[in-house]
């Protein structure tokens, strides 16, 4: 490839890229779409914009990725401004470099439903890489040139990871902790301290496609599909604006959803704790006949009630584990689609 003289800011002259090798680079450059769920952002969502723009236009003047590049914001029917922000935006990308994109839902089908929407609009798209990330700003948007860099050198799928808690309450980083503990002993396979700041390339893409439950939990689907992956640690921020979508009630419905998603050994434990119950209460009839022939008194009315709230505890507690199954059971079964598009901005 022919190069062409360039002085340097010291006045000596060295070799500087021609410009046919310039456009030939840009050229082959892949097309990335950072996908970003959004419901009720309309204090963030101007911030996010600016700060994912700056980085997708640094990295489509470097060749990095190429012009067809797209920020796609999904709103995940926001009841706020924020499908007129993302309106607005479209707008005036239009009219200069096309950078921002929007997908639009009928009604909120919640936020991994919002992710996975985008997604698969990322890989209709045409898309050769996708990275996905939430739009409070939490996670570091310098991240994203690396992840591309990994991806470039040979991984699939790059997570993006949180170095330390330190900034997490005691409560908050004791339950994540016991969450993804949890995980491990019930044999779901999950990225501990990662949340959903990720890069996939196409054929991970592809592959995750393939799967159709409606219940779904892509921190546990996605380290399933089995491609070469790779870690990138970064430091937590604080939500830039705006109030958090994950109170407690909403984390503990995803958590128990990702455990009864990925792993039916709740089941089997139940099933061992009855049989547990069943030695406990022939161990206390051998006692209590042993009592009864040498005479000794039988403790009563305590040991009784005792052992009619420990029974019906366990009988309740493995009736609403079991319920959660065939509520799962019956979702899928009625194959209802995960969300509905009202609206795309191209």
């Amino acid at each position: 490839m022919e190069k062409r003289a360039a002085v340097g800011d010291d006045g000596m002259v060295g070799t500087a890229p021609a410009v046919g090798e310039t456009a030939s680079r840009v050229q082959n450059a892949p097309t990335l779409y950072v996908v970003v769920p959004c419901y009720n952002e309309q204090e963030v969502l101007p911030e996010t914009a600016r700060r994912l723009g700056d980085i997708l236009r640094a990295m489509r003047a470097t060749g990095s990725i190429g012009p067809a590049s797209r920020v796609l914001f999904v709103d995940d029917g926001s009841s706020d401004a924020t499908w007129e922000l993302i309106e607005g935006l479209h707008r005036n990308a239009a009219a200069s470099d096309g950078l921002f994109a929007g997908v639009k839902l009928a009604h909120n089908a919640g936020h991994q439903n919002a992710l996975y929407c985008g997604l698969m609009v990322a890989l209709r798209r045409g898309a050769d890489v996708a990275i996905s990330i939430d739009a409070d700003l939490q996670d570091d948007v310098r991240l994203i040139p690396q992840m591309v860099e990994a991806w470039d050198n040979g991984a699939q799928i790059v997570y993006g990871v949180r170095r330390r808690r330190d900034k997490d309450t005691v409560a908050k980083r004791s339950t994540a902790e016991a969450f993804y503990k949890l995980m491990r002993l019930l044999g779901a396979e999950t990225v501990p301290d990662h949340a959903d700041y990720r890069l996939m390339g196409r054929p991970a893409l592809e592959a995750l496609s393939q799967y159709s439950e409606v219940n779904l939990f892509l921190r546990g689907i996605v380290p399933m599909l089995g491609f070469k992956t790779e870690r990138l640690y970064y430091d937590r921020a604080a939500r830039f604006a705006g109030t958090s979508k994950y109170p407690l009630k909403k984390m503990l419905a995803f958590a128990l959803n990702g455990i009864t998603s990925f792993s039916d050994r709740p089941i089997h434990l139940i099933t061992l704790a009855g049989a547990l119950t069943l030695l406990v209460s022939f161990i206390m009839l051998v006692y209590v006949l042993v009592s009864a022939l040498t005479g000794r008194a039988v403790a009563g009315w305590g040991s009784i009630m005792v052992s009619i709230w420990f029974v019906g505890g366990l009988v309740m507690v493995s009736l609403g584990v079991v319920g959660e199954y065939i509520g799962k059971i019956y979702l899928e079964s009625k194959h209802r689609p995960r969300y509905i598009v009202e609206e795309e901005l191209q």
